[in-house]
């Protein structure tokens, strides 16, 4: 008998937690303009755009992603990285150069770093190293 009763109680307090992870999801009212893809999808999609080099001299930082990934720029260039996600990132030379090290960036915050030496700089956010791009200087 004891057993049955605490096998009954076990699964009054399963349903109820159920019950409580439902009504705390529905509670939050969806963002139709968000994009619901998992994370790997989104950086999939980011991959595809990193072909063509841009030669813009402005980064966005926005859905866990760098935009353009890969720019070309002329030697003595500025280059601004502008957080524009939710979530703190960084900016952060990866190959060993004398390149980009923002520390961390908040939302809404920029960071600036002028490139005085030819050749390609890889970086990434070290707080999210799946987040990549690529600056190349010509002379």
């Amino acid at each position: 008998m004891k057993k049955s009763v605490v096998l009954i109680i076990v699964v009054i307090v399963v349903l109820a937690g159920g019950a409580a992870l439902l009504i705390s999801n529905k509670a939050e009212a969806p963002n139709p303009k968000a994009n619901t893809a998992p994370m790997d999808m989104k950086q999939k999609d980011n991959t595809a755009d990193t072909t063509a080099p841009s030669t813009s001299n402005s980064v966005t930082i926005q859905d866990f992603a760098f935009s353009p990934a890969n720019i070309t720029i002329s030697q003595g260039t500025t280059v601004t990285w502008t957080n524009k996600d939710s979530t703190t990132h960084t900016v952060t030379e990866t190959d060993g150069k004398d390149g980009p090290k923002s520390g961390d960036l908040a939302p809404g915050k920029s960071f600036v770093f002028t490139f005085d030496k030819p050749g390609t700089y890889k970086y990434d956010c070290s707080i999210h190293p799946d987040m990549t791009g690529t600056v190349t200087v010509t002379e």
